[in-house]
Parts: structure tokens; sequence; C-alpha cells
């Protein structure tokens, strides 16, 4: 197997976040040059916050950069119209012009997060490809580009295959996606140079088709993948939690999202360290080496670096501080989700509103199971009323289950 040589691929190789590459060999003696490569991570503006299943390919575009390489942020504002088939059953709903724009504001947050935009030689730069498709006729682009894509080629596509067996609809309209992100790369390479592509391993026969038709027109291209992550069970990382981890505060407190990481499966933790975080290699070999209770330091660890990259070092020092103020001293930290409590209210609708369970039969269940408690307290009835008399110093502390907590304040 070929040895890597340049700095950037052997960083993602020893951190894990390698998958392939359609040319290794090629793609390492053009980041050996020494003039910063150009590579591109594309995005639809499907919500206004990317989320964690992003965030393995914003990190290779973060070392990427780290290492002296220009990334483009490419925001989908005409593929995104389409709507990718991958991983999906149906088609995506339709959005107006409103609310593509309020995404694309919000993905362009999220990515900054990551690497620094401006006009420096590996500064990064954002593109939306609705520029470029914006004046594009139907009739042109199918008679140039039309004739390089098989129509047998593309129902093989795992994305087409999987809809196409289940006897799910798959529109013209979807199967066209392919055809526009592989134009998006081509494109991009003569608008800006880029000859790396980056996405996740489901990402693969897309991109590929990208590298395909720039040799049709003489141009050399690369195509690199994520790995698809998973945690220690098997499930996608972040579904488990069962609702989106978002990277955005506005819609993910800074608590939360440090909450995520310091309770992930203490088998993740190891892979985890290596993929989101900055530590030395030399430092998380240490970290690997704890057993038993110790493996909490190095969750700590992994949640503070983890919100720190995404959050920022306050909010991730904040979010720390929480943590410990209410399950290592017994108190309310400030960063705890919190609500406005004008009345008494029963504890299933307290939960409910609080958000700590998501329907009136989980706020059951959980009660049944004696995981529900206010002021530490547990509650076994489903009658309990959350009293405003039951508060200490204006505030009244939920929890559900033992790490799940929220504040009524009064």
């Amino acid at each position: 197997m070929y040895k890597v040589k340049s700095e950037f691929l052997n960083v993602i190789t020893e951190r894990g976040l390698f998958n392939q590459a359609s040319d290794l060999e090629g793609l390492d003696k053009e980041l050996l040059k020494g003039t910063p490569v150009i590579g591109y991570l594309g995005a639809d503006p499907t919500a206004d916050s990317l989320h964690i299943g992003n965030l393995v390919a914003l990190t290779i575009l973060h070392w990427f950069q780290k290492t002296g390489n220009k990334p483009i942020a490419l925001i989908g504002g005409a593929t995104g119209r389409i709507g990718d088939p991958s991983g999906r059953s149906s088609e995506r709903p339709m959005m107006t012009d409103e609310i593509f724009q309020k995404n694309m504001a919000g993905i362009k947050k999220s990515m900054e997060k990551f690497f620094h935009f401006g006009d420096g030689k590996t500064d990064a730069i954002m593109v939306n490809n609705y520029d470029w498709f914006k004046d594009i006729f139907y009739m042109d682009f199918l008679t140039k580009y039309g004739r390089y894509f098989s129509v047998n080629e593309m129902l093989k596509r795992e994305s087409v295959k999987l809809r196409l067996d289940r006897e799910q609809p798959l529109s013209f309209l979807e199967f066209n996606y392919s055809l526009f992100q592989a134009y998006d790369f081509v494109e991009i390479n003569k608008r800006y140079g880029a000859i790396l592509q980056f996405g996740g391993a489901d990402q693969w026969g897309n991109i590929v088709s990208g590298v395909d038709l720039g040799r049709k027109f003489g141009v050399n291209l690369y195509a690199l993948t994520a790995p698809l992550l998973t945690d220690a069970n098997g499930v996608k990382f972040g579904k488990s939690m069962g609702n989106a981890v978002w990277l955005n505060e506005e819609k993910l407190p800074a608590y939360d999202y440090y909450q995520f990481w310091r309770n992930v499966d203490d088998r993740d933790v190891s892979k985890l360290l290596r993929i989101f975080t900055e530590l030395p290699i030399s430092e998380i070999e240490k970290l690997e080496k704890l057993r038993g209770a110790e493996i909490n330091e190095a969750k700590k660890i992994l949640a503070f670096e983890a919100t720190k990259i995404c959050r920022g070092e306050d909010a991730a020092r904040s979010a720390e501080n929480t943590a410990k103020e209410t399950f290592e001293n017994g108190g309310m930290g400030k960063d705890l989700p919190t609500f406005k409590m004008e009345n008494d209210m029963g504890i299933v609708d307290a939960l409910l509103f609080t958000g700590l369970c998501k329907s009136k039969s989980d706020a059951r269940r959980m009660i049944v199971a004696n995981a529900i408690s206010v002021n530490d307290e547990k509650v076994a009835d489903d009658k309990f009323v959350v009293a405003r008399g039951l508060s200490k110093d204006g505030k009244i502390l939920l929890s559900s289950g033992k790490k799940n907590k929220a504040i009524l304040e009064i």
C-alpha cells in the first residue's frame, strides 16, 4: 500500500479521518509541491445550522487549512433546490428564497468556527453554486455535459438503487443531482483552481462523477472522503441522542453541546479524542490508557476540547463549570437550561415545558421508572405539583435521569 508523505494526509490518517481517495499517490504529490492545494466541501442549505453529522468533513477541512492549504466552502444554493437523494426515502420539501437565505447565513456561521475566512493565500472563501447555475440553459447543459453521464451507471448508485429497490418514488429532479454536483467540481476548478473535493463516505459516487467529468475535459481532479462514523453500538454517530446535535449556539446551547460529548460511550472516547480534538497524539495515547472510573477524566477533556473548537474557550469553560457545579457540588450551574415559571404546574406538564421529556407518555414512563426528581428528591406520582413554593432562591431544579436537568425560575 502506498505510504503517504504529505503532512495533511499523515495527520488525517493518524487521527482516523481518512476513508478513501480517488488517486492517493497523485494527491499526495500535489500536496508536496509547496504551494497551497485548493479543495472544497459542499453543503446544501437544508437547515439554518450544520449538525454533528457534518463534523467529520468539517474537521478534515480544518486540518487541510491548518497544514497550509486553501479551503472553499461551497453553499448549494442551486443543488439545495433539488435535494440529494442519498440516505433519504422521499424527496425534500421545496423551500422559499427567504428560507434559503436564512439557511445559507446559518451554515456560514457554522463553518466559520472551523476555518478562517479572508483574502489570504490559505484563507477560506465561501461560494454559492447558484451563481453559475442561474444562467445556464437546460438544453445547453444537456448537450455539453449530459452526453458524459451513463444512465446505466447512475442507476447503480447506492442512493438511487435503494430507492428503486424499496419501490420508493425518485423524481427526475433528484435523479439529476449527481450531474449538478459533478458540474460543480468542474466549474469550481475553472473559477477558483480547486482540484480536490471532500465529502462523507456516502458522497463517493457523486464526487467521483466530478472527477470523471473533469477527466473528459483534460483536468486532473481528486476525491477524498471521510469515514462513516458509528458509535460502539454501530449507530450512526450523533443519531442516538434522538435530536440533531446542532453546531450553532441558537439551535443548541453550549452546555448541551458539552454534555453530548461528556456522555458518549466509554468505548468511543479514544476514537473521538483523535477525530474531534486538536490534542497531540502523544497526549491522547496517555488518555487511552485510562481504565474504569478514570475514563471520566478523559471524557471531561473530550467535552471541553470539542466544545472549545465549536463554541470557543469561554463557552467551553462555562459549560465545564456548570457541569461541575451541578453534578459534583450539588448546585445549579448557570448554564443549565432555564425556563420562566409563571404558575404552579403538574410534574408531567413541567417535564414537557422544559423539554426534559418529549411526550406525556414519556414523562409518565420516566416517573414510573423512578427517574424524575425535583430539587434532587424523587417523584413517584404523576399527579405531583411543582409548586412555586418549592423554589430555592427563586429556582427549582428538575432532573430526568442522572444527566438531563433544567431550572424553573420563579
